[in-house]
């Protein structure tokens, strides 16, 4: 049996670099196409080689600062919470209500954490940029795993804008709908956590002598996921510490292997693979930060 060899573009150095590109990832994506007979035959091999820079954002990357309609969509969503909170103390006020306002907005704040950790688990695992309405959030959350420095650089609005745009349409029709100081105690507590747990999510990859110290305080106590505990989640096989709220329940969901449950059920029922089965890969190992200078 033989084997030939022709290679569609010669392998050679690559020189030609561009200086502003030289701080960047070099990837270089090889495809072969191979044909074996029992009789040598020529040109039965293609090689192809395809050269790819990859740029992670740069700090002053107009993706990371924030626009009129960001700030606006974080206003929107700030103040429909507001309001639910306004309802729930006032209604406490009127009715002498006190525990169960304060209860539920516990509840609210215990849910919101569980429900970041499913909702971040979600979109690393399944879906890419073309999935329906939470596409871009995928690719964002990719190019977090490659670069999660960046989220430290993004701008307030520019980081919670998309959720707070959820909020404002969630939260809105409960603001309109509801007077219970109970329902409004729950609702404004667990929607300001979502809404902010991208900061939250952000402090956690923040340095601690850069970041405010009451946030390094509710970060010590578990309040706010914590820096330590985030850090567990961007090392291989990036499959735990999904929950960017306080990170309460990570240890329960790791340990009894919640997530990995549901992966397998998907699995079989769906025959759909998580990437965290096949990760670590290029696309997700992390690049430290690199001086454009």
């Amino acid at each position: 049996m033989a084997v030939s060899l022709q290679t569609k573009y010669p392998l050679r150095p690559i020189t030609n670099i561009p200086r502003s590109h030289r701080p960047s990832l070099l990837r270089v994506r090889v495809t072969c196409a191979v044909s074996t007979t029992t009789k040598p035959q020529p040109n039965r091999e293609k090689l192809v080689v395809e050269k790819r820079l990859v740029n992670p954002p740069l700090s002053n990357d107009p993706t990371l600062q924030s626009t009129w309609t960001h700030r606006l969509w974080v206003t929107a969503g700030c103040t429909t919470v507001f309001a639910s909170l306004a309802k729930s103390i006032i209604g406490g006020f009127g009715s002498h209500l006190w525990l169960e306002p304060a209860l539920a907005g516990y509840a609210g704040y215990i849910l919101a954490d569980l429900g970041s950790g499913v909702y971040h688990w979600a979109i690393d695992n399944y879906g890419d940029e073309s999935t329906p309405v939470v596409g871009t959030q995928i690719e964002a959350f990719q190019g977090h795993h490659k670069w999660p420095w960046t989220i430290t650089r993004r701008q307030f609005a520019n980081n919670l804008h998309a959720l707070a745009r959820v909020i404002t349409f969630t939260v809105l029709p409960l603001d309109l709908a509801f007077n219970d100081p109970v329902v409004h105690g729950f609702v404004s507590t667990c929607a300001f956590c979502i809404m902010f747990s991208q900061q939250f999510h952000a402090w956690a990859h923040g340095t601690k002598s850069k970041l405010p110290p009451l946030v390094v305080a509710l970060q010590d106590m578990g309040l706010l996921v914590s820096r330590r505990q985030h850090a567990e989640h961007h090392r291989a096989p990036y499959n735990n510490n999904y929950c960017i709220v306080s990170g309460a329940w990570n240890k329960v969901l790791d340990e009894c292997k919640v997530f990995e449950a549901l992966e397998m059920v998907l699995y079989l029922q769906l025959g759909v693979r998580p990437r965290s089965w096949s990760e670590p890969n290029s696309d997700w190992t992390e690049e430290t930060e690199i001086s454009n200078n």
